[in-house]
């Protein structure tokens, strides 16, 4: 994340109806801009998004007003609070959250978060080893960041959408980097579900057109059909073309001492501490 407040700042929104010489100072202040690193440095937008071959994005300090959103409990239930939030502080407003890719999505939540109430996060966690629960700080400047794998004889057509041939049935398919959109779309599909997610579901969000074909009762057919070794093997291509970003933190019971990696779980305090 860089900040380059010193070119570029955000003037303070003025009240309408207030004569601006009475203010005595309250609006002089500048609401500052930060520029945050897109992980997949814009290599997986088509050539018409305003993010194609983008390494930042720049975006405004969280105020007031968007903690607001974020606590809205009406666009909690919709699912769309984050998506407002981000429409918010994106300075480009042609820059829709639900094109984003995944990663990229995720790193400016992340750095809004630390923006906002710093790199300490707290949240509860229930021992792997013991099942203890406890309070754990995690320190979110801990991030691994995957830019993503683009090998020479991998091929993007200008959708930014990948071409691959399956080894074992030869069938070519175009595969889209997921966005917030799938993302969205996902959790919605089996948040009400007791049963797990399955992988054959994941691939019908990736999987664009197989040797051609778009129609989607086709191409899901396909992917039901698809042979074990094809799906090793895109999941292996997938993982190392996509970019992504973990946050971690090494985590020590205080009961048992167990001592483990282990993820940020992005709790719905997150971006909204109530302390």
């Amino acid at each position: 994340m860089t900040n380059r407040n010193k070119d570029r700042i955000v003037a303070p929104e003025q009240p309408n109806n207030t004569n601006s010489s009475e203010h005595n100072g309250l609006f002089d202040f500048v609401r500052p801009t930060h520029y945050v690193e897109l992980p997949s440095k814009g290599k997986f937008y088509n050539k018409e998004h305003k993010l194609f071959e983008k390494e930042t994005i720049e975006i405004k300090l969280m105020t007031a007003k968007d903690e607001d959103t974020l606590s809205s409990q009406s666009l909690l239930k919709e699912g769309v609070a984050i998506d407002k939030f981000l429409e918010n502080i994106i300075i480009d407003k042609q820059i829709r959250p639900e094109d984003l890719v995944i990663a990229d999505k995720n790193a400016i939540i992340i750095e809004s978060r630390i923006m906002a109430y710093g790199n300490l996060y707290e949240a509860r966690i229930t021992c792997p080893n013991c099942g203890t629960k406890q309070s754990f700080e995690f320190d979110l400047n801990n991030k691994l960041v995957h830019n993503g794998s683009v090998h020479e004889n991998l091929v993007f057509n200008d959708k930014g959408n990948l071409l691959l041939e399956l080894p074992t049935s030869k069938v070519s398919l175009e595969i889209k980097i997921l966005t917030g959109f799938e993302e969205k779309q996902f959790i919605k599909k089996f948040s009400n579900e007791e049963e797990t997610t399955r992988i054959s579901d994941q691939y019908k969000m990736m999987i664009q057109t197989a040797n051609g074909i778009t129609d989607r009762d086709l191409v899901e057919k396909f992917i039901d059909l698809m042979p074990v070794g094809d799906s090793k093997f895109l999941r292996k291509i997938y993982s190392e073309v996509a970019p992504s970003l973990k946050v971690y933190d090494e985590f020590v019971c205080h009961s048992c001492n167990h001592k483990q990696e282990l993820e940020v779980p992005f709790g719905a305090d997150f971006l909204w501490p109530k302390s």
